[in-house]
């Protein structure tokens, strides 16, 4: 966002407007810092129900955030709104994150670790993420897949955003690659694209094993799987555990 942040000592008191960078400052060994999370910091279960909340990722309570007088401030430029950051802005520091590959999100645990003076358990954490995703065997040859995150319409993941970049590493084409990030998607969209593969999040929107039926009714040649969003978006330091994840949703695939 063009903003320089500038935190002259170690922050004691940090607000977290990102659940996936909340649990990421908690495997920093920052849990004690934290003051401030969203409603849908969900991780460490825990440990964040005593944090206070300060309303959801598009709808802070300023108010709340006043209270807490946090020293540091961390969002990401997608899942917060440009209005409320620049509000924040003219208080406090707030860093800001903006995640589109395996790659950005190596270098925001970095700059995270760097500006809360934890770089060593950063480090630690990014090289054996690392070296998890060296080993992932993607798909050979490689399928079309659709991701689903939304239902009421159909939402679905496009082209340049991470998950997309999860996918691509597992072997699996994005069919909806050339939409933008999020697209509608119609049933005769999904239809004519017919992808080999359909995957629908267990978030935002929680998809069911009821709701397999009606996407094999628009792709009846599709594998539909329900998969745990949490694995395929959440890009802080809940990546340890998405490779062994990420490969049974392969093998599941690959049994077809």
């Amino acid at each position: 966002m063009g903003h320089q942040v500038l935190v002259p000592q170690a922050p004691q008191r940090i607000v977290s407007l990102v659940p996936s960078q909340t649990e990421l400052l908690f495997d920093l060994g920052l849990g004690d810092r934290v003051v401030g999370v969203t409603k849908f910091c969900l991780h460490p279960k825990e440990l964040v129900k005593g944090k206070t909340k300060i309303g959801g990722t598009k709808n802070f309570k300023t108010e709340v955030i006043d209270q807490l007088q946090p020293d540091l401030i961390i969002g990401n430029k997608e899942e917060n709104y440009q209005e409320g950051i620049e509000a924040l802005q003219q208080k406090y520091p707030v860093w800001m994150s903006d995640i589109y590959t395996l790659e950005d999100a190596f270098a925001m645990m970095e700059q995270v670790g760097k500006i809360t003076r934890t770089e060593p358990q950063a480090g630690k954490l990014t090289s054996i993420i690392k070296t998890q995703f060296e080993k992932i065997e993607p798909i050979q040859p490689p399928v079309t897949a659709a991701y689903f995150i939304w239902k009421n319409p159909y939402m679905a993941v496009g082209g340049n955003n991470f998950i997309d970049d999860i996918l691509t590493r597992c072997g699996l084409v994005n069919a909806l690659q050339h939409l933008p990030r999020y697209p509608e998607v119609t049933p005769a969209m999904l239809a004519a694209l017919n992808p080999q593969v359909i995957l629908l999040s267990s978030e935002p929107f929680p998809f069911q094993e009821k709701h397999i039926q009606e996407f094999k009714e628009i792709c009846p040649q599709a594998k539909v799987l329900i998969v745990d969003g949490e694995m395929f978006s959440w890009y802080g330091s809940r990546l340890q555990y998405a490779v062994p994840y990420l490969q049974k949703v392969l093998e599941e695939i690959r049994s077809v």
